[in-house]
């Protein structure tokens, strides 16, 4: 277990020290202008799909219904040539009909500015049914417990965009923009060779190969459990969408209040996502196939052991990260942020909003290893019950905290929405399964180390300013 999550963290630090890369690069090269507008927007719509309808909505209904398939292969194959064609359809509608597209997500943008960005649209989108077919292949990787691959596959996109940033280095902006479309579409074709030489070597290329010759004669045979994936991802895409509602809705708020609130929202938001991409969805997709296996063969014995070490590993791990980051989220954000046009001022506010966000980090953190359990038992519907009603608590709150404290009012609001999410998703797992987690010697263990963290860190942030480190 804990090799698998290490091996996705790493990928996923890897990843995002390159994607830091990218940015700096980007702002260096196609600086802060109408087509640096452009290609964020035309990237985005592919980008938004793939996070909402491919990656999390896909891969948490496939594996248990691939698990549990009698005909594995066969079960793959149509499951992967259905999606792949209404994807496909839909990029070309998009080519077809690029401006209402570009519109769509643009809705500020006039006439000339939609014509030039609709070229772009229409080349990023090529990124979907690639990243699909990434996605697909990298739910089998999991099911075979290898995940490398995929850990580190999307550290080739960010390979591509900056070879791509590189060759442009001195073009006009427009064929910058370009270069960086054909380079999302070239890391797509990476992504895609790296799974596939990984399916080959696992010997999972045989199964689908089996399974495209088996189709048309033993369809029929999978019938319900095709039929039963269906109804259970519709829901999973809803319960992967709340996040991305939420981020609008926080977006939105946030324009009625003053210039920068939605920046500092941004900037937090970046930090408060590392630990949580490092070590809660780190963890979970690593333990993801075990537990869908385990509630397979009924061993709910083992499914639960194996949900409590992960539980107590994440919940040191999101303790220790909370404690350190509140402490110091002054010195976090002056020491990423503040150059140039960012001044003390909004590393004040900025640190104020992520100290907000770090409130509900182990929550937030152990809602998602808790909301595997309720998808790797099938009971996507459920989950996406959580997810509304999540986002209700973020609408009421939001709006309640947003006149009083502002931009930290936003974040305590999605803060305190996490906190539902996980009292729901808890009473759902179990109430005394959960309390059973919580009788152990771990807990005054956590008790100790959470104070002993605290009181270093409160030591050592108070002695930066003799030092001359914080600003």
């Amino acid at each position: 277990m804990f090799k698998a999550i290490f091996t996705n963290s790493f990928g996923i630090l890897f990843s995002r020290i390159l994607g830091f890369i990218r940015d700096l690069l980007t702002a260096s090269i196609l600086g802060a202008n109408v087509y640096s507008d452009i290609f964020f927007i035309a990237f985005k719509l592919p980008n938004l799909f793939r996070r909402i309808f491919a990656e999390g909505a896909f891969s948490q209904t496939f594996i248990p219904s691939f698990t549990r398939s009698r005909h594995k292969g066969v079960f793959a194959v149509y499951i992967f040539t259905l999606f792949l064609s209404i994807i496909l359809v839909f990029t070309l509608l998009v080519n077809l009909f690029p401006a209402i597209a570009a519109k769509s997500i643009a809705v500020g943008f006039d006439e000339k500015t939609i014509q030039e960005a609709s070229v772009f649209v229409a080349i990023n989108f090529w990124y979907l049914p690639l990243i699909f077919s990434v996605t697909f292949m990298a739910a089998l990787l999991q099911y075979k417990n290898h995940f490398a691959t995929t850990a580190f596959g999307t550290s080739l996109l960010n390979l591509a965009l900056i070879l791509a940033l590189l060759l442009a280095k001195g073009s006009a902006p427009k064929e910058v923009v370009f270069y960086l479309s054909w380079g999302v579409v070239f890391g797509g074709v990476l992504q895609l060779v790296a799974h596939i030489v990984a399916l080959k070597k696992l010997g999972l290329c045989k199964i689908l190969i089996g399974g495209l010759k088996h189709l048309r004669t033993k369809k029929q045979s999978i019938k319900n459990e095709t039929s039963t994936f269906k109804k259970e991802f519709f829901p999973a895409v809803w319960g992967n969408s709340t996040a991305q509602i939420s981020a609008f809705l926080d977006t939105w708020l946030a324009s009625f209040l003053s210039f920068g609130t939605i920046s500092y929202l941004y900037y937090a938001n970046r930090v408060f996502q590392l630990p949580l991409a490092l070590f809660a969805i780190a963890t979970s997709v690593a333990i993801f196939p075990k537990v869908s296996r385990y509630l397979k063969n009924d061993d709910h014995a083992k499914a639960k052991a194996y949900m409590k070490k992960a539980f107590w590993f994440l919940t040191y791990l999101l303790s220790g990260s909370a404690v350190v980051g509140f402490v110091f989220s002054h010195e976090i954000v002056w020491l990423l942020f503040q150059r140039g046009a960012f001044n003390t001022h909004d590393t004040l506010n900025t640190a104020l909003v992520l100290q907000m966000y770090l409130i509900g980090l182990l929550p937030y953190g152990l809602g998602k290893l808790f909301l595997l359990w309720l998808y790797a038992s099938q009971k996507q519907l459920k989950a996406a019950k959580i997810a509304t009603y999540a986002v209700i608590a973020n609408v009421v709150f939001s709006l309640s905290l947003i006149k009083p404290f502002g931009a930290a009012g936003l974040a305590f609001a999605g803060t305190l929405a996490g906190f539902v999410s996980f009292f729901l998703v808890v009473k759902e797992f179990g109430t005394k399964e959960f309390l059973s987690f919580l009788r152990s010697k771990h807990t005054l263990l956590l008790l100790l180390y959470t104070l002993a963290l605290l009181t270093v860190s409160l030591f050592v942030e108070s002695s930066l300013p003799q030092l001359g480190i914080s600003p």
